[in-house]
């Protein structure tokens, strides 16, 4: 088991998780780790969460105590099986005061695998702190087909999405009417004391190397229906253990991943602004496993950057309409023409 929390002060020595590809030898023992981590999960969380189902049946716990709880009972397991199936070495880069003073917030992550959801639970108290708020995230409604996440989803509250399952990299396709479910379902965990955690791409990225998908605004528009503002997380290296591409699926080339929890929470004044924060700055850890260079990085996270693009767009439409101005303003040879014949 190998796991890193990096604080804010080491942040100029940040690295990239090591990128050395694995042998045959050595791939296959991590996909063997991998399958056993799985296979444990699909038996340890039906056991423990029983319990807390019981306890509910019985109305000893109301639902919002049996959520929170079965939050905690799949964050022990997917962090303690990780343990004992150690086949991914793990790096948390994270700043001091989000650990020591977390915020209300919509919380917002790349989707590079189907590992991604596990490791978010195992490593929450090392991205969020030993404070920090219990979350509900967005879920693919079609992931209930699989009885385990099925059961997890259900236990823990996590909110549904329905879309057509018309495979990763292609366009999304929502149900409209899930829509006002979903957003109700929202208020009532904002209400209850949920953070909420939302994959903007909307599903897995078969090439996160490249940046990422196209980013959907329903982040946006939850953070601005619940007032609360929005805080990055950027995810690496898992697509190397499990592909989203199923021809290339659990082939594990490497075992080395990075989650980065981004400083600052961040109230966005459009949609617009967020997708393209969200694009430039996760998009950029998720292909390289590291940061944009410093000063780039600030100008981001601060709005700066987007302030910029604004400008520049204001310029490049000032100047094409003075260029057409001009072209109107001009007479054409023919009326040229026409003007020294007149007598």
């Amino acid at each position: 088991y190998s796991s890193a929390a990096v604080s804010v002060t080491d942040l100029q020595a940040v690295s990239p998780p090591e990128r050395k590809l694995l042998n045959k030898l050595q791939s296959a023992v991590v996909r063997t780790l991998m399958v056993a981590f799985i296979m444990s999960m699909c038996v340890a969380l039906p056991v423990t969460l029983f319990p807390v189902w019981v306890l509910y049946r019985l109305k000893i716990i109301n639902r919002v105590q049996k959520e929170m709880i079965s939050l905690r009972v799949g964050q022990f397991c997917s962090r303690w099986l990780m343990r004992l199936f150690p086949f991914a070495r793990k790096k948390v880069i994270v700043e001091p005061e989000t650990l020591t003073d977390p915020q209300p917030a919509i919380w917002v992550c790349n989707h590079i695998s189907m590992l991604d959801l596990f490791f978010v639970l195992a490593l929450d108290k090392q991205m969020r702190g030993k404070n920090r708020r219990p979350i509900k995230c967005l879920y693919w409604k079609g992931l209930e087909s699989n009885p385990i996440t099925c059961l997890l989803c259900k236990m823990t509250g996590f909110i549904p999405v329905d879309m057509s399952d018309n495979g990763n990299g292609n366009a999304n396709e929502y149900d409209p009417k899930s829509f006002k479910q979903m957003l109700r379902a929202t208020k009532n965990a904002i209400k209850d004391g949920f953070d909420i955690a939302i994959l903007p791409e909307g599903q897995p990225n078969p090439t996160p190397e490249n940046g990422l998908q196209p980013v959907f605004s329903g982040a946006f528009t939850l953070a601005k229906m619940s007032r609360r503002p929005i805080q990055m997380i950027a995810l690496h290296g898992l697509h190397k253990m499990w592909h989203p591409d199923e021809n290339i699926g659990m082939a594990c080339t490497a075992r080395d991943m990075a989650a980065r929890v981004y400083p600052g929470s961040r109230v966005y004044k459009d949609a617009e602004e967020f997708s393209s924060t969200f694009s430039a700055v996760v998009g950029h850890f998720g292909a390289h496993g590291t940061d944009l260079d410093d000063t780039e990085l600030q100008l981001w996270l601060d709005g700066t950057m987007w302030e910029t693009e604004l400008s520049r767009r204001a310029a490049t439409r000032m100047t094409a309409e003075d260029v057409v101005d001009d072209k109107e303003s001009k007479p054409s040879k023919v009326e040229e023409g026409a003007r020294s014949t007149s007598p």
